[in-house]
C-alpha cells in the first residue's frame, strides 16, 4: 500500500511500512475492495502505518469509549476498535450509507460488529443528541474539513481528562505551510490547526504520518 500524500519519499515510506506491524489479511482485503469500488474516493482511507499508530494509541491510553467522525469504508474504525479495552465501544458517525455498508460487513468479519455503533446522520446532530454526561476516552475526526473546528469544539468538552483526540489530514499534503497555495479546504485545515494549537485545554503535536495526524491529550 503506497503513501497517500507524498509527505515522505516513496522509498522511505516503503521502508517504514516494511519495519512496522503490517495490516492483516482482513485490512488488506478491505483496502483492495475500497480501491476497486470507490477509486475516486479511496484516498480518504488512512494508510497502514497510521492504522497501526491509531491502534497503539487506543491501546496505550486504555481507551474504552471512543467516537469516530467520518467512517468511510471502515478501515480506521477497525484499527481503533481493535485497540480498545475488551469491553470497549466505538460510536461511528457518517452520512453515507453506501460506504458504511461496506464498513458494517468488515466489522462483522473482524468480529467487532457488536462493539461498533453506527449513526447515519450529521455528526454534530448525533453528538448533540447524546446524554449531557456522555464522555469519551478517545475521539477521531476525519470528515468534512470545513467543519473540523465545530467537531473539535463539540468533542473536547466530552473527552475525559487524559483522553485523546486524533485529527486527520492536518498537513494536507504538506501544503499548509505554503501561503502561495490557497483553497477552501486547505484554508479550513489551516484555520483548524490554528484553533487547536491555541486551545489551552489540550497539549498536542502534529505527527507527519499519512496526511498529517494531530494527536492531542486533554488536560
Amino acid at each position: 500500500m503506497a503513501s497517500r500524500t507524498g509527505l515522505l519519499p516513496p522509498e522511505l515510506h516503503a521502508y517504514i511500512n516494511a519495519h512496522s506491524t503490517g495490516p492483516d489479511p482482513l485490512l488488506l482485503e478491505l483496502a483492495t475492495e475500497t480501491a476497486e469500488r470507490f477509486a475516486r474516493s479511496a484516498g480518504m482511507q488512512i494508510g497502514p502505518d497510521q492504522g497501526v499508530l491509531m491502534t497503539l494509541l487506543a491501546r496505550l491510553s486504555g481507551a474504552r469509549d471512543a467516537v469516530e467522525i467520518g467512517t468511510f469504508t471502515g478501515y480506521s474504525s477497525i484499527c481503533l476498535a481493535r485497540g480498545l479495552a475488551p469491553d470497549g465501544r466505538l460510536l461511528c458517525c457518517d452520512i453515507n450509507d453506501e460506504w458504511t455498508t461496506v464498513a458494517r460487513r468488515y466489522w462483522d468479519k473482524a468480529g467487532l460488529g457488536d462493539r461498533i455503533e453506527l449513526k447515519l446522520a450529521p455528526a454534530l446532530e448525533t453528538l448533540r443528541a447524546l446524554p449531557a454526561d456522555a464522555a469519551f476516552d478517545l475521539a477521531f475526526i476525519d470528515a468534512d474539513k470545513p467543519s473540523y473546528v465545530d467537531y473539535w469544539d463539540a468533542l473536547v468538552p466530552r473527552v475525559r481528562p487524559g483522553g485523546l483526540l486524533l485529527v486527520d489530514n492536518t498537513l494536507w499534503a504538506g501544503q499548509v505551510s505554503d501561503p502561495s497555495v490557497q483553497g477552501e479546504t486547505l484554508n479550513a485545515i489551516r484555520s483548524f490547526d490554528d484553533h487547536a494549537a491555541a486551545d489551552t485545554r489540550v497539549e498536542l503535536v502534529i505527527v507527519p504520518i499519512g496526511d498529517g495526524l494531530t494527536v492531542a491529550r486533554k488536560k
